[in-house]
């Protein structure tokens, strides 16, 4: 991660140096989504890469200006990793003999709109793309967005430990949650959490076996379970703020020759409580084997904490009050 001497220089997606109250007030300048290039055609994410080229160089070329009139022999596609519920493709096209430029063209997973809200994602990009975070939008398609390709690496579960690296995440989910994004400020988790449960509450298997597994598992109990802890939660007055929801490894992207950390994919992000963001991030630190043995601590939870504080001095005193008087218990 370079010398100690160095420091981090990110805001996360861009590193526009934004201070705290242009954060805060992104809404207004943000680009209008219909500014936006947009297609009605759509790529069969069912077939190999080697078939879907064709398509995906006519798409570039419809929504990416520049790239309008070029041969389709000057492009090149990639697979790129990250991915989870998308396919990630990295699209370049040569300028010149030493150079290239690239985007990233990410194509829908098949049903992912059971479990997103497309619509919603799609309003709160250019917003916080205008705040330093994710990769700029260009364009628009039937199962899919063309955005900037970010030159860095994704983060595995392992490296969201190291301190540093840690530190910057929370740095820069405290900014995250600053962005004001136009519309209801009410917490979508519990909608959502209803929406998924009644969607799988109806799910049918081919395999008998799974079925009546799943045919076992009481939807009503599960649901009653939800409503009471929604209630106890309601209790708490918690913030609400615009979060990520979905803040695993995979969605955490690090240059580090320039030690900038990005936040990408913003398919899950809604208001919601900002304890629940933190707290689903620590257990993404399970990574994709959910080894809870992994969860972090208390003293990595408390240096998160207080860098996620860090430009509140007074609360940080606070906190570090409490967390002594928590470890002498």
């Amino acid at each position: 991660m370079g010398s100690d001497g160095r420091s981090w220089n990110g805001v996360a997606g861009g590193a526009r140096g934004d201070g705290e109250e242009k954060t805060r007030t992104v809404a207004a300048p943000a680009p209008a989504l219909a500014e936006v290039p947009t297609s009605t055609a759509s790529v069969d994410i069912s077939l190999p890469l080697p078939e879907m080229t064709p398509r995906i160089i006519d798409l570039c070329k419809e929504l990416v200006k520049e790239w309008s009139s070029l041969d389709s022999s000057c492009f090149s596609i990639s697979t790129v990793s990250g991915g989870i519920t998308n396919m990630l493709l990295k699209v370049s096209v040569k300028e010149g003999s030493d150079s290239e430029s690239s985007v990233t063209v990410r194509l829908y997973g098949p049903n992912t709109d059971l479990v997103i809200d497309r619509e919603r994602e799609l309003q709160a990009i250019p917003y916080l793309s205008a705040a330093g975070f994710g990769a700029r939008l260009l364009g628009v398609f039937e199962n899919g967005v063309v955005s900037s390709f970010i030159h860095a690496r994704t983060l595995s579960p392992s490296d969201m430990k190291e301190p540093r690296i840690a530190a910057e995440i929370a740095k820069q989910l405290q900014k995250f949650h600053q962005v004001d994004i136009p519309g209801s400020k009410e917490p979508q988790l519990w909608n959502d959490v209803f929406k998924f449960l009644k969607k799988a509450s109806v799910l049918k298997f081919e395999d008998n076996e799974k079925q009546k597994r799943y045919e076992m598992i009481s939807f009503r109990e599960i649901q009653d379970e939800v409503k009471e802890l929604k209630d106890l939660s309601d209790l708490l007055h918690a913030p609400v703020v615009f979060a990520h929801n979905d803040l695993l490894s995979g969605n955490l992207m690090l240059n580090d020759l320039e030690e900038k950390l990005y936040f990408i994919d913003f398919e899950y992000g809604s208001y919601s409580y900002r304890g629940f963001d933190i707290a689903n991030h620590f257990n993404e630190y399970a990574g994709f084997e959910c080894d809870y043995n992994l969860y972090p601590d208390k003293d990595v939870q408390y240096h998160f904490f207080r860098n996620y504080l860090s430009d509140r001095p007074s609360e940080v005193c606070e906190f570090n009050t409490l967390s002594s008087l928590d470890k002498t218990n």
